[in-house]
């Protein structure tokens, strides 16, 4: 074993292993014998690509090169396409059009040109329709307008089903096609704060009858509607503080299947989510998150009982079963890459059918994250994952502590996951400790710790990130004059408020950070317009609130190095975010950089960028604490640097 300074070792984890080797698995599902799931591929500009796997076991691209199995509504996107008997729906990312075809037909636009988006998409047999979310950016002086609609496929029109709210998600058909049920909500809540549960008949014609309201309301989050195959309609709801599973009958009695301290959904960031599904008529196959680690789980209808169901995986998603009784999900561990997994659940055989990369190294090579949970301001607890410099072939100097990176994730309404992800060993592998920091806000501790962060964004997660790292630093664990902080869109935020406001950390990385609270409230897209009005306040009645929090009017405040990475068409948190607060820093005399990615939006997809991008925030740390790196990296230009 070699002896060199944190920092300088030399790691296998290389960029160019994590996107030649990487990419990202999302939406699989099941038709039939036939599995289906999307590989999104940084090598190809991050093209979102249907998969089948067939019978056979063979994988077989589905989407042509010249398109992108991707939806943009919301801006996020997800849930994108629709596989039955064997026909796929798609909405094509370049002109948001849904398409159609067959594993051996060439994709057939089903909707007209126009500026109109479509996702969570469903069929309506009875009626030969297709029933989905729209989003309509037919007109310039207006906020798009979201509805549920339905598209006659034979001919292609599209017709408003449901409307009059500001957003829409979860349209789903009971199994005799009798009734429908969907999800709506209202600016300025977010999906994660407030939805309403709607249930309607629907008649001969498609057109609906007798709308009610089954559940939600202004302090209730409701996820994932669906039906069971006796017409009995499921979803999840917090509101007794965590989202449990629940069930509706047709006399209106509600009832939940299995009270639990733990999340049996995700915030509806992204569309088709799916934490459980219907293994057989009377068991639910669901997966569950505690303490900040997602796992596998079966619900008798009829009886109730809950049964943990062991697996090697601490991030599970994307649950789904076969016709044969098996469950599908996507899942990963610390030390097993992400992958598409079938489950026999009567043996506890697993066949992996797709891994989102190889490890073409040794697994002595990858650290292993730690729970942690630490104190914080007001006498409370906050919890994060530590990852240990780990690198079998290289020793620090006796004496010597890491340098540490705290990750503060985006959202904020999200989390840090624990399942095995390059980027953060490409870190831990060369002698950095890493920390992931699950602040309060963080969804996977129940409905009061994400209200936490209620009026109170650039406060609490920052409060948070700081005593995490300090944590560290009294345990002996890192050094103190090493501390550094990452983070991207709202996780950028938190970084440059934690750079500015506080003094704790010594340098940092803002990827597509919001610097000016006032100019996101203005110019961010309709989802998350009014999302500060929780967070922060209401704008512009409390404008001044806004100004305080804003890194942007406080830069005399700030005196450690940032480097700032943005895309040109992100319409998230637009670039000019990032050059203000540039061109203060370096109008400050303080160490500077800024790359910019003229052809990414909000959050990298393609290789050549994300390589750009990890490699550049590793040499801006060298040059900052003045280690040399063992590989030949790609100098950037940072301005005030002497």
């Amino acid at each position: 074993m070699q002896t060199a300074p944190f920092g300088s070792w030399k790691s296998p984890i290389t960029s160019d292993l994590i996107i030649s080797q990487t990419i990202g698995l999302g939406g699989v599902t099941a038709d039939g014998d036939d599995i289906y799931w999307l590989e999104i591929r940084p090598t190809e500009k991050g093209r979102n690509v249907l998969v089948k796997y067939n019978a056979n076991g063979e994988a077989i691209d589905l989407t042509p090169a010249s398109f992108n199995a991707r939806s943009r509504v919301h801006e996020y996107g997800g849930g994108a396409f629709l596989i039955t008997a064997g026909t796929i729906y798609f909405s094509n990312f370049a002109d948001g059009r849904i398409y159609q075809q067959t594993a051996t037909s060439h994709p057939r636009p089903v909707t007209a040109e126009g500026k109109k988006r479509y996702t969570d998409i469903i069929i309506d047999r009875a009626r030969n329709n297709l029933i989905c979310v729209c989003e309509d950016h037919s007109r310039s002086d207006t906020e798009p307008e979201n509805t549920i609609v339905t598209i006659d496929l034979a001919t292609g029109t599209v017709a408003n089903l449901i409307s009059g709210s500001d957003f829409y998600s979860s349209p789903c058909l009971s199994p005799d096609g009798s009734h429908l049920a969907w999800l709506s909500w209202h600016h300025p809540y977010m999906p994660w704060d407030s939805t309403y549960l709607w249930l309607a008949k629907v008649n001969s014609d498609g057109s609906l009858a007798e709308a009610k309201l089954v559940a939600g309301g202004e302090n209730e989050s409701i996820c994932e509607p669906k039906w069971s195959a006796g017409g009995q309609l499921y979803f999840s709801s917090d509101r007794h503080d965590w989202w449990n599973i629940y069930r509706y009958d047709r006399n209106g009695t509600i009832e939940a299947l299995y009270e639990m301290e733990a999340e049996f959904a995700y915030p509806h960031w992204v569309f088709g989510l799916s934490t459980y599904a219907f293994i057989d008529p009377d068991k639910i196959i669901c997966t569950y998150s505690q303490n900040g680690s997602w796992h596998l789980g079966s619900i008798d209808t009829q009886t109730k009982q809950f049964q943990t169901i062991e697996t090697p995986y601490t991030n599970i998603s994307s649950v789904q079963a076969t016709n044969n009784g098996r469950a599908l999900f996507i899942a990963g561990s610390p030390t097993e890459p992400t992958a598409v997994v079938k489950l026999d659940l009567a043996t506890g055989e697993k066949e992996i059918l797709k891994q989102s990369g190889k490890l073409d190294f040794d697994s002595a090579y990858l650290s292993v994250p730690e729970a942690r949970s630490f104190p914080t301001a007001n006498g409370l607890t906050a919890y994060a994952w530590y990852y240990p410099p780990q690198n079998k072939d290289f020793s620090a100097p006796e004496g010597e502590l890491p340098p540490l990176l705290v990750k503060s994730h985006g959202g904020p309404t999200a989390s840090a996951s624990v399942s095995l992800n390059l980027r953060i060993q490409y870190w831990t592998s060369r002698g950095f400790g890493y920390l992931d920091v699950n602040y309060g806000g963080s969804i996977g501790y129940g409905r009061k710790y994400r209200q936490r962060l209620e009026k109170n964004w650039g406060i609490v997660d920052v409060d948070d990130c700081v005593n995490a790292a300090k944590y560290l630093v009294q345990q002996g664990r890192v050094d103190g004059d090493r501390l550094v902080i990452s983070g991207g869109s709202a996780g950028g935020y938190t970084t440059l408020a934690a750079l500015t406001f506080r003094d704790t950390f010594k340098a940092g990385a803002s990827y597509y950070g919001v610097s000016d609270l006032e100019t996101l409230a203005r110019d961010t897209h309709k989802f998350e317009s009014r999302y500060l009005d929780g967070l922060i306040g209401a704008y512009p009645a409390e404008k001044n609130i806004y100004e305080a929090r804003s890194p942007i009017h406080f830069t005399e405040q700030l005196s450690c190095p940032v480097i700032f990475f943005q895309g040109g068409e992100d319409k998230v948190v637009p670039p000019n975010q990032a050059e203000m607060m540039f061109t203060a820093i370096k109008d400050k005399g303080l160490p500077v950089a800024y790359i910019l990615f003229e052809d990414e939006g909000h959050g990298f997809r393609q290789g050549k960028n994300i390589k750009k991008a990890l490699d550049s925030e590793f040499y801006f740390y060298s040059r900052v604490f003045g280690f040399e790196p063992a590989d030949r990296i790609e100098e950037i230009e940072i301005v005030n640097l002497k």
